[in-house]
């Protein structure tokens, strides 16, 4: 197990992730969501530039019940952009991050993935199931990938 030491965000975050424009519509975003399973999409501009995440959790959110909407209007709901209900709070990790603080940030937060940056360029993301592999990797005594780079 003492192999999960040398274990970094690059040994397991899924590269070059699919990603959602802020325009986009909360029904594409739900549509990203059924066909891949993701619980957080990364949101980049035009430009390439991370603006924030969206996850199931957002889109949740915004059929709250109101005493303006007791019956919030799905259609209405749907119809609107991924800007009106992501998260600019971006908390992110980079890919030489170890797992273990991955791991700690996971629990401390109790966020389920991460946006991983390199010079601010988003270049993969991590999720609880990835540092969930990394451990059991480790647990067969498998080395990091980038442990055997040094």
């Amino acid at each position: 197990m003492y192999e999960f030491l040398d274990y970094q965000t690059r040994d397991v975050m899924t590269a070059d992730p699919v990603t959602i424009g802020p325009d986009a519509s909360l029904a594409e975003l739900e549509d990203l969501f059924d066909k891949n399973g993701f619980n957080g999409v990364p949101v980049l501009s035009n430009a390439g530039e991370l603006l924030g995440v969206v996850t199931k959790l957002d889109l949740l959110k915004a059929f709250r019940f109101t005493d303006e909407h007791m019956f919030p209007p799905y259609a209405e709901i749907m119809a609107r952009s991924v800007a009106s209900v992501m998260s600019r709070d971006l908390r992110s990790v980079c890919p030489r991050t170890p797992l273990t603080r991955v791991l700690e940030k996971m629990v401390d937060s109790g966020c389920k993935s991460f946006p991983v940056l390199d010079a601010d360029r988003l270049v993969g993301m991590v999720a609880r199931e990835d540092v969930m592999r990394g451990l059991r990797r480790a647990a067969k005594g498998e080395r990091a990938r980038c442990a055997e780079e040094r």
